[in-house]
């Protein structure tokens, strides 16, 4: 019963997260953009596209509409915070990866408890615990 709970508590926090950070992204586009330029990247095109994938994440993940879907939801987050945290610590600002590496903890935490909270599993579960 514990596992209930902690699956439900990290993936609303994880799920904030996301959106929170899509509501900066909308909200402080010029910051964004001089960040995300400091880090190496053309923030013009990367932009419009890092909201959309910050919402629709989450929004999968929680609706959980399809388990191949909500897993690959998974994968696309996890790819994104280990990337970014390793951007951040590629220009030695390494206080920059602070929320990817707690974003990494509530997604490892949500991932691993999902079968414990969900009716229908995802397989990548049990095999992640062999």
């Amino acid at each position: 019963m514990p596992e209930y709970y902690v699956y439900w508590i990290s993936t609303a926090l994880l799920s904030a997260l996301y959106l929170a950070s899509a509501a900066i992204y909308v909200t402080k586009r010029d910051w964004v953009r001089q960040v995300l330029t400091e880090l190496g990247y053309k923030a013009s095109y990367l932009i419009p596209f890092m909201i959309v994938v910050k919402v629709l994440g989450p929004v999968a993940i929680l609706s959980r509409v399809s388990v191949p879907l909500s897993d690959l939801a998974y994968a696309g987050i996890f790819f994104h915070l280990l990337l970014s945290g390793l951007a951040h610590i590629g220009v030695r600002k390494p206080a920059g990866a602070l929320p990817a590496a707690i974003g990494l903890a509530l997604l490892v935490t949500s991932f691993m408890t999902q079968n414990d909270a969900r009716i229908v599993p995802s397989p990548y579960v049990q095999a992640a615990m062999r």
